[in-house]
């Protein structure tokens, strides 16, 4: 076998350990590779997942580049594909030592085998490899090296029940080695006989050479796909519609002898073992109507009312009527493939009310519809805890974002209220009888969309809808477009609630609990969400209570997953792709030698786009010390800091989402601050965020403990550089967003700020009490039905 065929999880751990060390490096490492790499669009590397391999900096053990080549692995990727990409970045030292193990690899191409025999008999036992000149062989029996075992045949004469048990053989070269497969040879007249065992056949890796392949059918017809994977210990399979596990379908080959519409979609096949867990390529599996032959012939009266009659007569149409028989040969039309020019979306999640109830779920529900709308190609925004002006702010920098065919989508979780069929936001700063000029309209935000020409505009809107008393103003929105392309979701029905779960460390909004399962599905926007209306009404706890209602005038089959195509718009694209950086450039690491010798590493992590982590590590400290800690204090009095949970051993005491769910290794010596606000900072001329860095330390055989204090300048992160704080330069902005105001949205052109030498950097991003009128004084029902849907009986929560 071509030895640069072999897939990259066949590279021993040091040798990926080295790759990953040369390409942990920003100038020309595994950032780099990624983006070459994604030329095959079986390894393209999301958002969120570019973002996961940069986050493996927070653990002392965790690498990038490591990450990034275990995905390749997981992907089946070639080590020829692996050192073509090292070649397209020009990472000469990869490509050497890449080029260096393969071709002086081992690989072992006859294998000991297991043997039963008689007492006296003679056994031989082979293995033979490939590799450079100069292979040597060990022989072991379990863990005893046999002496004279040197070359690649051991012969076992005569063979006696001494000569049992568990043998193998060990090639190597230099410092290379492999190990052969375990043989088992035993007495044919054993009485434990001769059995298989876990030392039978060497671990590999898991490799799915057959992919399912996509199909257009029609109904009535058979689907087979076909998934073949090869792994020892052998492959086990696990068949997903649409994300959704097919119990009854666990093996290789998936048929269902007659489909329905219902069977469209996207099917994917897990493969996995004891040691590996790889995923299939998508099948697309498209079925139209059944052919015309099997309709049953029903005749028109053309000239029924409401029927318009043309002129010409429809030739088609005879044609239909005089050879039925031959329409069946022409194929099904297919589908249209709808592209968007860019996908964008602005997520706000308002939770700490000034003067309303205080909500719990939007932190989460944001953080996951952010982290599931990147691996769409959306580029997100997402902000906690606006006031109006930020908000105002905020949707203003948002429609800059939009241009025409843009999918725009705007999510909110908070409090709001509904006054006859015009919805709002309501900001923190909202006061205790809040009217429409204290809020954000959405519908005003809706006629400005159309003005941009959008291609799809879908907004969610998670929040109660009851009327408000404190606001008796019929107010006109003026005259909405004919554009046939907008999506309204709102979580609950008119003039009702919606409701939070409550769990042990984060709550939950119902909507994006049940929204989260289905929002990547390939299909129509209102398909989707018509089946997360499905799966809310089975859910028992909401049952009467909430309902998701669905807005809608889309007429094409416009979906969330669709392609962002470019080619006829590239300088509206590349002005976006600018925008956006703006409002997620992270500061760069820093290194900090202190006067005693001790070198604290400085990092940050993005959880919202005005949410950040800082994170401070001891690199190095002398060895009279016996202990230090670093700690951050003195931030600028504009941003948050909770000081109960700054400088934490861990994300989650720091009250961070950025890792929940992943597993962390203990760092004695690291800790987390959590800074959010970050769109209020306006410290000194410069504007930007200085903290201070405070070294505590102790000497061996001295009891006092030693201060040192450095400070730091972190420039302006995140979404700070578009000061959202400030109004925007637009005609009688106060009611820019209330219904009273017709004609004063005006947006400000260049409101963002253009900075050489921008990274994009994209946010580790990261997911409501009732989500209503804050001062309606609604009781609290208490609600313990156990439900599928969620891991435990909880309460819902309403004010």
């Amino acid at each position: 076998m071509d030895q640069w065929k072999a897939p990259i999880g066949t590279l021993r751990e040091d040798v990926l350990k080295r790759l990953s060390k040369m390409l942990d490096n920003s100038t020309c490492g595994w950032r780099q590779l990624a983006h070459v790499m994604s030329e095959d669009p079986k390894f393209r590397s999301s958002e969120s997942e570019m973002t996961s391999y940069s986050l493996q900096v927070l653990s002392n053990t965790g690498s990038p580049s490591r990450t990034l080549l275990a995905r390749l692995a997981d992907q089946s990727c070639t080590l020829n594909f692996l050192l073509w990409g090292l070649k397209k970045i020009n990472h000469q030292d990869a490509v050497h030592y890449l080029t260096h193990i393969v071709s002086g690899r081992i690989e072992i191409i006859v294998q000991p085998q297991s043997h039963q025999v008689q007492v006296g008999s003679k056994v031989i036992l082979s293995c033979k490899a490939s590799g450079s000149p100069g292979l040597c062989y060990q022989w072991f029996k379990g863990k005893e090296e046999i002496l004279d075992g040197t070359s690649p045949v051991l012969v076992l004469s005569p063979f006696s029940s001494t000569n049992q048990g568990h043998y193998i053989c060990r090639v190597s070269l230099g410092d290379s080695c492999v190990f052969s497969q375990w043989a088992h040879v035993c007495l044919a007249d054993s009485s434990s006989g001769c059995h298989s065992s876990i030392f039978q056949g060497s671990v590999s890796g898991l490799r799915i050479i057959r992919q399912p392949q996509s199909q257009a059918l029609t109904e009535g017809d058979a689907l087979h796909l076909e998934c073949q994977a090869v792994a020892n210990p052998p492959a086990q399979y696990e068949w997903y519609h649409n994300s959704e596990p097919m119990q009854q379908h666990q093996t290789q080959s998936l048929k269902i002898p007659h489909v329905t519409t219902a069977h469209r979609g996207q099917y994917k096949c897990k493969t996995y073992n004891l040691y590996h867990e790889v995923w299939s390529e998508a099948a697309v599996v498209t079925i139209g109507p059944i052919s015309v032959i099997d309709a049953s012939w029903v005749e028109v009266d053309t000239r029924s009312p409401g029927v318009i009659e043309t002129e010409e007569p429809d030739i088609r149409s005879k044609e239909m009527e005089r050879f039925p028989a031959q329409q069946m040969a022409s194929p099904y039309p297919p589908v249209k493939q709808f592209y968007a020019t860019d996908k964008v979306a602005l997520l706000i999640g308002n939770m700490n009310y000034m003067y309303h109830t205080q909500l719990s779920a939007p932190i989460a529900d944001v953080h996951e519809l952010t982290n599931l709308l990147r691996q769409m190609d959306f580029k997100v925004v997402s902000l906690l805890d606006l006031n109006w002006q930020e908000m105002h702010s905020a949707v203003t920098e948002f429609l800059l974002l939009l241009d025409k065919g843009v999918y725009g989508l705007l999510y909110f979780a908070g409090h709001g209220y509904e006054n006859y069929g015009n919805s709002f936001m309501v900001p923190i700063d909202a006061p205790a009888s809040y009217t429409s000029d204290h809020c954000l309209c959405v519908q005003k935000i809706l006629t400005r969309m159309q003005e941009r020409e959008t291609g799809l505009n879908v907004f969610l809107l998670d929040m109660c809808r009851k009327r408000n008393p404190h606001d008796d103003v019929l107010v006109q929105t003026g005259l909405l477009k004919v554009t046939a392309n907008i999506v309204f979701g709102y979580a609950t029905c008119a003039d009702a609630e919606a409701y939070e779960v409550k769990k042990e460390d984060v709550s939950n909004g119902i909507f994006i609990n049940f929204l989260k399962r289905r929002v990547c599905e390939d299909e129509k926007v209102t398909v989707m969400l018509d089946r997360v209306a499905e799966d809310m009404g089975r859910c028992r706890i909401t049952h009467g209570r909430q309902a998701l209602e669905l807005r809608s005038n889309l007429s094409e089959r416009r979906c969330l997953t669709d392609h962002i195509q470019t080619a006829e718009c590239s300088a509206s694209y590349s002005a976006r792709n600018l925008q956006w950086t703006v409002a997620h450039v992270l500061p760069p690491s820093q290194t900090l030698q202190f006067d005693c010798g001790v070198i604290v590493q400085l990092g940050f992590a993005a959880e919202f786009s005005n949410v950040m982590v800082i994170y401070t590590r001891i690199l190095e400290k002398p060895e009279n010390i016996v202990f230090c800690s670093a700690q951050l204090t003195d931030f600028p009095v504009d941003v948050e800091i909770d000081l109960k949970k700054s400088n934490q051993e861990t994300l989650l005491e720091a009250g961070s989402l950025l890792l929940i769910n992943e597993t962390l290794p203990a760092e004695a010596q690291s800790r987390y601050t959590r800074v959010y606000g970050l769109q209020r900072l306006k410290v000194g001329t410069l504007k930007e965020l200085i903290f201070t860095v405070c070294l505590h330390y102790t000497y061996s055989k001295l009891d006092d403990e030693i201060q040192e204090k450095q400070s730091v300048t972190a420039g302006k992160p995140l979404v700070s550089k578009l000061n959202l704080y400030e109004r925007r330069h637009s005609q009688n902005s106060k009611n820019l967003y209330s219904c009273h105001d017709h004609d004063s949205f005006k947006i400000p052109v260049g409101s963002l700020y253009a900075s050489e030498g921008l990274s994009l950097d994209a946010i580790a991003s990261s997911s409501h009490l009732q989500r209503g009128q804050a001062a309606s004084g609604a009781n609290i029902p208490q609600e313990t039905d156990y439900d599928e849907q969620f891991d435990a009986p909880q309460p819902l929560i309403t004010e």
